[in-house]
């Protein structure tokens, strides 16, 4: 159910990733052979710094590869300045002023059960899969302390 993806990842924006106002956008595409999964990411940032946003973005793509292989950035991190001379106005929250950050991201999936391109399933087990792992280990060291 579409509205059901947009509506729970808004949510997952705002509860999970702290941020004040998320908003998800699913776009389908027909096209055959299908394309590889891919995500864009826009977020408003104010108090930090662009290397330091880089890197943190960075770090996370790293961290999320090392279980979903396919999950990588296409291209360099962008970013937009917003300041008090051209601010930014958002629809029922004001203006903003800081900086854009734009990532653009590719999943492809392990096609070990599904499709290459069937990466935003690939992504949800294989996170599944590694929390799994993370959880068993945490109990068998219980049992083995």
């Amino acid at each position: 159910n579409i509205d059901e993806f947009t509506e729970t990842t808004s949510k997952g924006i705002e509860e999970v990733g702290g941020a004040r106002k998320g908003k998800a956008i699913i776009v389908l595409n027909p096209a055959e052979p299908p394309m590889i999964m891919r995500d864009t990411v826009f977020t408003l940032s104010s108090g930090a710094d662009e290397p330091t946003i880089e890197a943190s973005i960075e770090a996370m793509v790293a961290k999320v590869n090392a279980y979903v292989p396919g999950y990588r950035m296409k291209q360099k991190v962008q970013f937009e300045r917003f300041g008090s001379n051209n601010p930014v106005k958002i629809p029922g929250l004001g203006t903003f002023e800081g900086i854009k950050t734009s990532v653009f991201l590719e999943v492809e999936g392990a096609a070990h059960y599904l499709p290459a391109y069937a990466g935003n399933l690939d992504i949800m087990t294989s996170a599944g899969i590694a929390t799994a792992e993370k959880i068993a280990a945490q109990r068998l060291a219980k049992e083995t302390a």
